[in-house]
C-alpha cells in the first residue's frame, strides 16, 4: 500500500514591539534574566492588561500578505493550563474569534503553484522561557532541575494555523522559508528560530494514498531549524507508516525530536480545545478593526516573496530565484543587475563568494568588479569582494591584472597536468565526466588563479575528447 503524508503546521511568531502585550515591560532579547517584567505580566492580583495598539495592526498586516479575511470583531480569551512559566495560571489568547481568518499562501514549485489554506492567525501572550539545566539535550528529559526566566512572558506573539494541505517534508520546509521571508519583510518580526522569535510545531498523520480521510494525528515540538522541521516531519511520517502496515494504532502524541540522532520521543498526550477551558477574557474589551485601517495596511503591503519568485523565475530559472529570495538576497541582486552582466551570475555570485555581503555603499564600484570577474585572478576577485563593504571601496584597485585565456599559454601546462594524472584521464574517458573539475583546478592552481577559469574548461575537455 502507498501512503500520503497529511502535514498541518503551527507557527509562532514573537512580534518586535518596543513593548509587551498587555504591559508596558521592554520586549525584546538578550536582557538579564527576569529583569523585564512588572505586576501585569508576572500576574500578580489586580493587575489589569491594555493591549497593544501596534501588536494588534501587525497582526492585521500579516494576515493580510497571508491572504485571511479580517475579522470585524475578535474576542481575546482565557486559556487555562498549568505550567511554570505561565505565572497566571491562563494565557491570554484568542479562540473562536481570531483576528485573522481563511487565508491561503500560493507557495511556487517548479511544477506550479501549491496553495496552502491558512486556517487563524491570532494574536496572544507568549509564555515565559524555561531554561531546563543538566543532561544530554537540554530538554526537560534528563535535565537536573529547570528554572524560569520571565523576560519572554506576556512578549505579543502570533499564532498562525495552516489548514492539512501539506503533503510532504520538503513541502513544509519551503512553506515555512517562503513565511519567514515575508514576516521579515513585513518588518514585524526577526523570525529567527534559534533565538526562539519563531517556533514551530507540526502535525503530523499518514493516510492511504488517494483516500481524503484524516487519520490519528502527532505533534512534534522544540525544533530549532527548518531542516530539522523537516527531518522530524519525515522520521514520523516513517514511524507512522511502520505503525499501521505492523497492524497498530497511532496514538495522539506530542513528541520531541532529537536531530542529533534522529530519534523521536514522546512526551505527553496531546491536548484538545476542550481541555483548556476558553473563556473571553473578561479584563478586555473586543477588537474592531477600522474598515480604513484594514485599508491602509492592505495598501502598504510590499511585493510579497512568492510573486517576486515568479517575477524572477524567467530570469534566473526557479530554483535560483527561490534561493535568492528566500535568503533575503534579492535587494541586493537588483541593486547588481546590470546590462553587461549575466542576471544569473549576480544571483551565484551573491549566494556564493558575496553571501556574506550586507551592505554595498559603492554598487556601482562592486558591478565593475563584476563585469572583471573573468579576466582577473580568483585571488584578487575575492580581495575585492572583502574590500566593497568599505565607503571607499573602488573596483580599479582590483582589477589591473588580468588572467590570461590564450591557448599557446594554457595548453602546455594543461599537457602537464593531464599527463600527471593518467588514473582520472582514463577514469574520465570511461564516462566519470566530474574529473573535469578536477583537471581544471589543477590547472588553476599551477597558474596560481592567473587564467581564465572558462578558457581553461573548454580547453580541458576539448584535450579529453581527442
Amino acid at each position: 500500500m502507498s501512503w500520503q503524508p497529511v502535514v498541518g503546521l503551527e507557527i509562532h511568531v514573537q512580534l518586535k514591539t518596543r513593548t509587551k502585550m498587555f504591559c508596558r515591560c521592554p520586549a525584546g532579547f538578550g536582557g538579564g534574566e527576569n529583569t523585564q517584567t512588572c505586576p501585569v505580566c508576572l500576574g500578580f492580583p489586580g493587575a489589569l492588561p491594555v493591549t497593544n495598539r501596534a501588536a494588534v495592526e501587525w497582526t492585521v498586516k500579516l494576515g493580510l500578505a497571508l491572504g485571511c479575511e479580517i475579522a470585524p470583531r475578535a474576542v481575546f480569551a482565557r486559556k487555562n493550563y498549568f505550567y511554570p512559566d505561565l505565572p497566571k495560571g491562563y494565557q491570554i489568547s484568542q479562540y473562536d474569534l481570531p483576528l485573522c481568518t481563511n487565508g491561503k499562501v500560493l507557495v511556487p514549485t517548479a511544477e506550479g503553484d501549491h496553495e496552502i489554506g491558512i486556517v487563524r492567525a491570532h494574536l496572544e501572550e507568549d509564555a515565559a522561557k524555561t531554561v531546563h539545566v543538566g543532561g544530554r539535550t537540554g530538554r526537560i528529559g534528563g535535565a537536573d532541575y529547570s528554572m524560569v526566566d520571565f523576560n519572554r512572558g506576556g512578549t505579543p506573539l502570533v499564532e498562525i494555523v495552516t489548514a492539512p494541505d501539506i503533503h510532504s517534508a520538503d513541502d513544509a520546509r519551503r512553506f515555512l522559508q517562503l513565511l519567514r521571508q515575508t514576516i521579515v519583510e513585513l518588518g514585524i518580526s526577526d523570525a529567527e528560530m534559534e533565538k526562539g522569535t519563531l517556533r514551530v510545531d507540526a502535525n503530523v498523520s499518514v493516510r492511504p494514498a488517494g483516500s481524503d480521510e484524516l487519520r490519528t494525528r502527532t505533534e512534534i515540538k522544540n525544533v530549532n531549524s527548518f531542516a530539522f522541521v523537516a527531518q522530524g516531519i519525515q522520521a514520523e511520517i516513517d514511524r507512522q507508516i511502520a505503525v499501521w502496515e505492523a497492524g497498530g494504532e497511532v496514538e495522539q502524541q506530542t513528541y520531541d525530536f532529537d536531530a542529533a540522532h534522529g530519534k523521536l520521543t514522546a512526551r505527553r498526550s496531546k491536548e484538545e480545545a476542550e481541555d483548556y477551558r476558553y473563556f473571553p477574557e473578561p479584563d478586555l474589551v473586543p477588537i474592531e478593526p477600522p474598515a480604513e485601517l484594514v485599508e491602509r495596511l492592505r495598501a502598504e503591503l510590499p511585493e510579497l516573496p512568492g510573486a517576486r519568485i515568479r517575477r524572477l523565475e524567467g530570469a534566473l530559472g526557479f530554483g535560483l530565484a527561490t534561493d535568492i529570495v528566500t535568503s533575503g538576497r534579492h535587494a541586493l541582486y537588483e541593486l547588481l543587475l546590470d546590462d553587461q552582466v549575466d542576471p544569473r551570475e549576480v544571483a551565484n555570485f551573491l549566494m556564493n563568494e558575496g553571501r556574506e555581503l550586507r551592505d554595498v555603499p559603492n554598487p556601482a564600484e562592486l558591478r565593475s568588479l563584476l563585469k572583471a570577474k573573468r579576466e582577473i585572478p580568483r585571488e584578487a576577485f575575492l580581495e575585492g569582494v572583502a574590500a566593497s563593504a568599505g565607503s571607499s571601496f573602488s573596483a580599479a584597485a582590483f582589477t589591473r591584472e588580468r588572467v590570461t585565456s590564450d591557448a599557446a599559454a594554457l595548453e602546455p601546462v594543461i599537457e602537464r597536468v593531464l599527463a600527471a594524472n593518467e588514473a582520472q584521464v582514463q577514469a574520465y574517458r570511461e564516462g566519470k565526466e566530474g574529473l573535469l573539475g578536477f583537471f581544471v583546478g589543477q590547472v588553476m592552481k599551477e597558474l596560481g588563479g592567473k587564467a581564465d577559469a572558462r578558457a581553461v574548461n573548454e580547453l580541458v575537455r576539448s584535450r579529453l575528447q581527442s
